[in-house]
């Protein structure tokens, strides 16, 4: 059975991609940071069918909390053949570049950036006892340097000082984390599921749960010829999707 984490998946589009998989067979670990909630979740999709799900506690921003996840999953099934690094924060808002606070900065890449690394790394070991393992690292348009620089992009009024950034930073790191792997069967790439409407916007994206969880997959669930250290985005109106830095 093929085994998947994402993180940060008791709400929204992460929530929305679990039940995708678990619908389509796979064994789906629940990342959330309040185990209590995440079983609560669980019990609701277990009584709508989803059996092939499960909670498990995990703090992207706490070492000690990754670690422990790393460990309950190898003891369960001694293998991770999927990670969806899906949790992240907007931080507070607004976040113009000449009076966002250093601290609002460091705790959106706390989670967004650094807490990618700390996960990915502790779970290297799982993945690569995978045949097929795939590293989808959730981003956003807004990452895109060269989309922000263009005047006719349709979001280029839309700058953060932190959100943005952090995501621009998580992209770079995910084209060394691909090079780095690309004599491997892995797969990693960046994925944007495009502005969404959730809980993170106050619904205020166009697109659907159900759209951005389905993009996600359909780059995750490649096959052993498929691309990696590419950057695919839902708001790429061509049939690649793939997305420019």
């Amino acid at each position: 059975m093929t085994i998947v984490l994402i993180t940060g998946a008791n709400r929204s589009i992460g929530l929305e991609t679990a039940k995708q998989l678990s619908a389509k067979g796979l064994f789906v670990y629940l990342g959330s940071r309040n185990l209590t909630k995440g079983e609560a979740i669980v019990k609701e999709l277990n009584e709508q069918g989803f059996n092939n799900i499960k909670a498990i506690e995990i703090d992207v921003t706490n070492h000690e909390s990754v670690l422990a996840a790393k460990n309950s999953i190898e003891q369960e099934h001694g293998k991770l053949d999927i990670l969806i690094n899906n949790a992240g924060i907007l931080g507070t808002q607004p976040q113009t570049a000449t009076e966002t606070s250093v601290e609002n900065i460091k705790e959106v890449f706390e989670t967004n950036f650094f807490g990618v690394i700390h996960v990915t790394q502790a779970f290297l070991e799982l993945l690569k006892r995978s045949e097929s393992p795939r590293i989808s690292n959730i981003t956003s348009g807004l990452g895109s340097l060269t989309l922000h620089n263009d005047p006719n992009w349709k979001y280029y009024q839309v700058k953060s000082a932190a959100y943005g950034p952090s995501k621009t930073a998580l992209n770079a790191y995910t084209i060394v984390l691909a090079h780095e792997l690309k004599d491997s069967n892995f797969k990693v790439n960046v994925i944007d599921p495009g502005y969404t409407a959730t809980d993170f916007n106050h619904h205020s994206g166009p697109g659907s749960v159900e759209s951005a969880a389905s993009f996600i997959i359909k780059h995750t669930l490649t096959e052993d010829d498929a691309p990696t250290g590419q950057f695919f985005s839902n708001d790429i109106e061509d049939e690649t999707g793939i997305s420019p830095w």
